[in-house]
């Protein structure tokens, strides 16, 4: 069973996505949170699998809540590392949808998503995936990312085999394993391997960090051709 936090200002789209969530019997909401204070207690007190987060609360948002788990889950290790945050958003959040990936987000998912999209959105952050769709996440991120690079941040690449770079890029514009397999002539299994090795390398949490990376270090750019 997946667990799952509800945080959204709004009671009547908290019980929309619950009754959505639990159709299938594979999801349960183990709480709701209506800001961000109540939204970090209930994260310590119920530890969810997955949290659904809006970033446009008030009191305090979505993005603080997700500064200052980054910065409790830094200082006490293990805190809160095992949790895993979608966003929930509208294209109108667009440059809070970046700013929310470079925080520590898995991903987003659209709140007009079709009900099975959210659900599958959940398993997968739920089973250490992230949420990068070939689209939606690498239109926002092309158009959100800084095309200056600083000297520091192309150095991150220092640590990297030039097959981990070519793998990072691929990660960076969005493909699964088997298409960085396809486009490398690896095996799934192998292109998995290269990205266990880049998240360990390169600090990242999950893919959705190696993306912020290969965008930030200027290994890809925005507008780049796959």
């Amino acid at each position: 069973m997946i667990g799952v936090l509800l945080v959204d200002d709004q009671p009547l789209v908290r019980t929309g996505v619950r009754s959505l969530l639990e159709r299938d019997g594979d999801i349960e909401v183990v709480g709701e949170s209506e800001e961000g204070r109540t939204a970090l207690a209930d994260m310590d007190r119920l530890r969810p699998d997955v949290v659904l987060l809006d970033l446009q609360m008030p009191v305090m948002d979505g993005l603080a809540v997700l500064r200052e788990r980054r910065r409790r889950v830094d200082t006490s290790p293990g805190r809160h590392a095992d949790t895993r945050i979608v966003v929930l958003t509208t294209f109108g959040e667009d440059d809070n949808v970046f700013t929310a990936l470079r925080l520590g987000a898995s991903g987003f998912v659209l709140k007009d998503a079709a009900p099975r999209e959210l659900r599958e959105a959940v398993r997968t952050v739920a089973a250490g995936e992230a949420l990068l769709s070939p689209g939606v996440t690498r239109r926002v991120i092309e158009r959100l990312a800084d095309t200056s690079v600083a000297p520091e941040a192309a150095a991150r690449l220092d640590v990297l085999t030039d097959r981990e770079r070519d793998v990072l890029a691929l990660v960076g514009r969005g493909m699964s394993n088997q298409e960085i397999g396809a486009d490398l002539h690896l095996s799934p299994a192998t292109a998995r391997t290269h990205v266990g090795r880049l998240l360990a390398k390169l600090g990242a949490r999950d893919r959705v960090g190696l993306v912020v990376i290969a965008y930030e270090t200027g290994l890809v750019r925005p507008g780049a051709q796959n």
